[in-house]
């Protein structure tokens, strides 16, 4: 391959990399399907942040979430007040949507991603100015996670 080649062929990767962010036309991100517990308002501020940034979310209210989390294999100490099915992946708790996009981007051989506890300042946890730093998690099927971002 020529040097005109491969930097033909790695155009399109340039693109979606734009300024430490990845962009994707919304036609071609995948829809969100989410599920909350009753009368949790933070869920819905959460759907609201995917929704800026270009998903669409179908949001459910379910009675035994930590239930339904457990049975699709996230582990119990992950668990949040929401959950959603994004492309192959669950996704639990206040997880930024430039997580989700970098999760799709990069495909990597996961489960999902998960932000424990509901730290302020996360999405959907906005109150004032308060902020508090936090870790977005990568969990695997096996039930181990890591870092997967810091905010």
């Amino acid at each position: 391959m020529n040097r005109r080649s491969f930097l033909l062929a790695l155009a399109p990767v340039v693109c979606v990399l734009t300024d430490s962010h990845y962009s994707f036309a919304a036609a071609q991100l995948p829809s969100i399907r989410a599920y909350h517990n009753p009368g949790c308002t933070c869920c819905h501020a959460w759907a609201k942040h995917m929704e800026t940034a270009g998903f669409k979310v179908t949001l459910t209210e379910d009675p035994d979430l930590a239930a339904k989390q457990r049975a699709l294999g996230v582990p119990e100490a992950l668990t949040g007040c929401h959950f959603a099915r994004v492309g192959p992946y669950l996704i639990t708790g206040h997880v930024p949507s430039e997580d989700v996009l970098r999760l799709l981007a990069e495909k990597p051989e996961a489960k999902g991603l998960a932000v424990p506890g509901m730290p302020l300042g996360s999405p959907g946890m906005e109150i004032g100015s308060e902020t508090e730093k936090f870790s977005v998690l990568i969990f695997l099927a096996d039930g181990t996670a890591k870092v997967f971002s810091q905010h």
